[in-house]
C-alpha cells in the first residue's frame, strides 16, 4: 500500500510539474488551492502582468494558512485599494529576479559562509540560512519562514512555497 501511495504521489507531482512548466507564475499559483489567497493579493496590487512578463522570477509563495497566521484582519486590510501600495512592498518582497532553483540557492548559502542576502523586487533584503537541512528565510523584521516545497517550476521562472509571510521593514 505505501508503493502504491508514493508511485500515486510522484505521478502527480510530476503532472503537477508538467503543466506548471508551461504556465507563467500566475498560472502555476492560481492553479494553486493553498494559494488563493496569494493570487487575490496579486490581482488587488495589480501585478498580474509583473509576474506574467518574460522574467525570469524566483517567487516565494505563502500559502493561504501562511497569510492565516497574521494578525487578524491583516489581509483584509490590505487588499483594500487605499493600501495598494503596502500590499504591493509586501508582494514584492516575495520575488528575486532571476531564477534560483533549490540547488542554486543552498549554493549561494553555502557560499556565503551558511547565509545568503537575496536582494527582492521590492528593494529589501531577505537572508536564507540553512537550519537542519531546510532553507529558512528571515526578513528584515526578524520574522522568519520556512521553505516547505521548491522548484514549482513556471515558464518564466520558480516557484518555492513558504509557511509564512515575510514582511519587508
Amino acid at each position: 500500500m505505501k508503493k502504491f501511495f508514493l508511485f500515486m504521489l510522484i505521478s502527480a507531482a510530476s503532472v503537477l510539474t508538467a503543466n506548471a512548466q508551461s504556465k507563467d507564475i500566475v498560472g502555476v499559483a492560481a492553479g494553486s488551492a493553498d494559494h488563493s489567497t496569494l493570487v487575490a493579493a496579486v490581482k488587488a496590487a495589480d501585478l498580474v502582468g509583473t509576474l506574467q512578463s518574460a522574467g525570469p522570477f524566483t517567487v516565494f509563495a505563502p500559502t493561504n494558512a501562511a497569510f492565516g497566521k497574521l494578525p487578524a484582519g491583516t489581509v483584509d486590510g490590505l487588499l483594500k485599494p487605499e493600501a495598494k501600495a503596502t500590499l504591493t512592498k509586501v508582494l514584492t518582497y516575495h520575488v528575486v529576479a532571476g531564477k534560483l532553483d533549490a540547488a542554486a540557492v543552498i549554493k549561494a548559502i553555502q557560499s556565503g559562509g551558511g547565509k545568503a542576502v537575496l536582494s527582492t523586487v521590492s528593494g529589501g533584503k531577505l537572508t536564507a540560512t540553512l537550519d537542519g537541512g531546510k532553507v529558512k528565510l528571515t526578513d528584515e523584521t526578524g520574522g522568519t519562514a520556512w521553505v516547505t516545497a521548491t522548484d514549482l517550476k513556471a515558464s518564466n521562472g520558480v516557484i518555492h512555497v513558504i509557511d509564512s509571510v515575510v514582511m519587508p521593514k
